[in-house]
């Protein structure tokens, strides 16, 4: 073929994807092909050093040597042609009508009109999270400023278009970096691409930041990140000038760029999914060598887990049986049946979880500010279980704990997880015993993928979408206020009542989380101070008076309340599982069954339901690892965990599992109703390890089955 013509449909195929004449072919294709190859330079390099570390220890066969380069770079080329997309929206905005005068006014309109509302007005996104509506303020101001300084000076505009186009260039460049060094020093820690642990820096973030900066020398290490981002910029786009910048594409060459892109994306997506089946080498080595680190990073947040068996100590089976039977009396399923001596007692049962309600808000516990005191008085009159820890430090993690019963799992919480219904659960054993079990929450239990979970679970969910408009007298962005959530129950279990069968009525409440805002007139801090405090005085309050309202009604003489938290309002520590911001109140009240007890035994969240079904005197076949603390035969231990830090404490040793297979212990330092996670001890109990992985290895098997 000749030379010219090959010239031409080189240069109008370039025209195609890139909206450009061929004389100014270089503006954009240029700098797509070179940020690419730069893509794949940058990959090549990393898995080099990737291979050299420390933590990769096997060797590779000729054609594992090919799947890592080639295909990895292959996945490089998938995941470089998606991420042009941010690209390719910055070019479609390009455009001169826009500066028109009908344009331009009605473009800056908009603009100062969303600034005012989101800075003067009370709108939900300024409810959800006040600094980030701040962020868009600044954001949305800039652009308005900017966008009339183009509009009224023409002459800036080409420039303009340049440097923030550099400006561009820059982030992309320091953000493709930024990730190999990142996975540089995650390879190195675990010996993996990104996982669930990279999601859990994104959730921890200040704790994760304040830890990489006391572990690394960050800002030499940022300095010379930005030198570096600089000096590759400035080679990507040195022979591109401002005046390149003058003429734009017109509407039909941008309307055929974007069709030829969608068009490379959705088969860069079909494509991964294609290469995700050659990662599938008995060598791990090999599928993680492989594989692109942003694409692990997604494969985490979606999948939400960490496999145990891979990250963390594990044991022989036969130690794992003998451990559960020495603790349980049971084996792998943890099958136990439980019988009484006494006849059932099929009592009502209203289980109230509170949001953030830590164990030192209670003057049960020591505080001197009085914000709680119906929970104070309660806790007189009730069997108050005052050594009792929460297993995590997220809403889902407690409710997971009195539903299921079992150990927290590494990852995200197994109410977040896919295919989560039809697990044993205090629902299923309430609904044998011929309970109406119902889960009521004040906000969208869409949220957290709770209402997925409680409906999967057989229970009857109740939320803000079973609000007539009467029953609502105040909700923020989180849902109705506390009392109007119990007011409903209160309507609920009246209706429950009538039909003469026993109810299980499980309530989360919904005020005591940030914006922290509720009615007035009811407590001594005003709501528009939006204080945690008030949160936490406001929320006991709504529970006295949903208390005082349920004593009049037939049924509250026949009704045991069981009164906790989800979790704490911190988690952050010096430590790695800060056991004193994991302890929460929890009563068993019901006047004139339940003898009034301080009971200080040790125990976790997951233990309270089975408790309560030992007052009950319930007789059923249990395979929960939640054990009746009042029972003779309880080995008083309780569980605490992270989203990757597995806690398991017995006496005064707090025993820590975390991925590549590493474990610690720590002394335990207890007075009064507070306990701190001490220094570590570098004498390793045996027996308690053995217990600790025997716990978390059992229930991950149990529930990937």
């Amino acid at each position: 073929m000749n030379n010219h013509i090959k010239e031409y449909i080189f240069a109008q195929l370039f025209n195609c994807f890139m909206m450009r004449t061929y004389s100014d072919i270089k503006l954009y294709t240029g700098s797509f092909f070179k940020v690419t190859g730069l893509t794949l330079v940058l990959g090549f390099i990393l898995r080099i050093i990737l291979l050299f570390n420390g933590q990769t220890q096997v060797s590779f066969s000729v054609t594992e040597w090919i799947e890592i380069f080639v295909l990895g770079a292959f996945n490089d080329l998938l995941v470089s042609t998606i991420s042009i997309v941010f690209y390719w929206i910055y070019l479609l905005f390009w455009s001169e009508k826009k500066y028109s005068k009908s344009w331009s006014m009605t473009i800056l309109f908009v603009l100062a009109l969303l600034f005012v509302v989101l800075e003067f007005f009370n709108t939900p996104l300024r409810e959800f999270n006040k600094p980030l509506t701040r962020i868009i303020c600044y954001i949305i101001l800039w652009k308005f400023i900017s966008f009339a300084i183009r509009t009224f000076i023409p002459s800036v505009r080409a420039r303009w278009r340049q440097y923030t186009y550099g400006t561009m260039m820059f982030v992309y460049v320091t953000v493709t970096l930024f990730n190999v060094i990142a996975e540089y020093f995650f390879w190195s820690e675990f010996g993996v691409r990104y996982n669930f642990i990279a999601v859990d820096y994104l959730v921890y973030t200040n704790e994760v930041i304040g830890n990489i900066f006391e572990s690394y020398p960050m800002i030499p290490l940022l300095s010379g990140l930005a030198l570096i981002s600089l000096g590759i910029t400035y080679l990507l786009l040195r022979d591109i000038a401002a005046k390149d910048f003058k003429t734009l594409p017109s509407g039909k060459e941008k309307a055929v760029c974007s069709v030829v892109y969608l068009i490379m994306a959705v088969c860069s997506f079909g494509l991964l999914n294609v290469t995700a089946l050659f990662q599938q080498n008995d060598n791990t080595y090999v599928n993680e060598l492989q594989a692109n680190g942003y694409v692990k990073f997604c494969n985490a947040y979606v999948s939400n887990e960490l496999d145990y068996n891979q990250f963390y100590a594990t044991l022989p089976w036969k130690d794992v049986f003998k451990a559960l039977h020495t603790q349980y009396h049971s084996g792998i399923q943890n099958t136990q049946v439980i019988k009484s001596s006494q006849p059932e007692l099929h009592k009502n049962i209203v289980l109230i979880t509170i949001e953030s309600m830590s164990g030192d808000y209670l003057g049960h516990y020591g505080n001197k500010e009085n914000l709680t005191p119906n929970l104070d008085k309660l806790a007189k009159s009730s069997l108050c279980l005052n050594n009792l820890y929460a297993v995590g430090n997220r809403t889902v993690r407690g409710l997971e704990a009195v539903t299921l019963c079992v150990p927290p799992s590494p990852g995200e919480s197994i109410i977040k997880r896919k295919n989560n219904g039809g697990l044993f659960s205090t629902g299923e054993i309430l609904r044998q015993k011929g309970y109406n079990v119902q889960f009521m929450y004040g906000g969208d239990s869409f949220f957290d993928n709770m209402k997925t979970f409680f409906e999967g679970n057989d229970y009857k969910v109740i939320d803000q979408k079973n609000f007539n408009p009467n029953e609502i007298t105040f909700k923020n962005v989180w849902g109705v206020c506390d009392e109007d959530m119990f007011n409903k129950a209160i309507k609920v279990f009246n209706k429950d009542a009538s039909k003469g069968t026993p109810f299980f009525g499980h309530i989360m409440t919904v005020s005591n989380h940030r914006p922290f805002t509720y009615p007035d007139g009811h407590i001594d801090i005003p709501s528009s101070k939006k204080s945690r405090e008030g949160g936490v005085k406001y929320t006991d309050y709504a529970i006295g008076k949903f208390i005082e309202m349920a004593s009049h009604e037939p049924w509250f003489s026949n009704t045991v309340f069981v009164i906790t938290a989800d979790h704490c309002a911190s988690s952050a520590g010096s430590t790695d599982i800060p056991l004193e911001n994991y302890h929460i109140p929890a009563l068993i009240y019901a006047p004139g069954f339940i003898k009034p007890q301080q009971n200080n035994t040790l125990m976790s969240q997951i233990d309270l339901m089975p408790t309560l079904f030992g007052l009950l005197h319930f007789n059923y076949t249990s395979h929960f690892y939640g054990q009746d603390i009042l029972h003779k035969g309880y080995h008083p231990r309780a569980f605490a965990a992270t989203y990757q830090d597995l806690g398991y404490w017995e006496d005064k040793s707090l025993m820590i599992l975390s991925p590549v297979k590493r474990s610690k212990q720590f002394d335990i330092t207890q007075q009064a109703y507070t306990s701190t996670t001490g220094h570590e001890n570098k004498q390793i109990d045996n027996e308690l390890l053995k217990r600790a992985i025997a716990n978390y290895q059992a229930i991950h098997y149990v529930l990937k089955r």
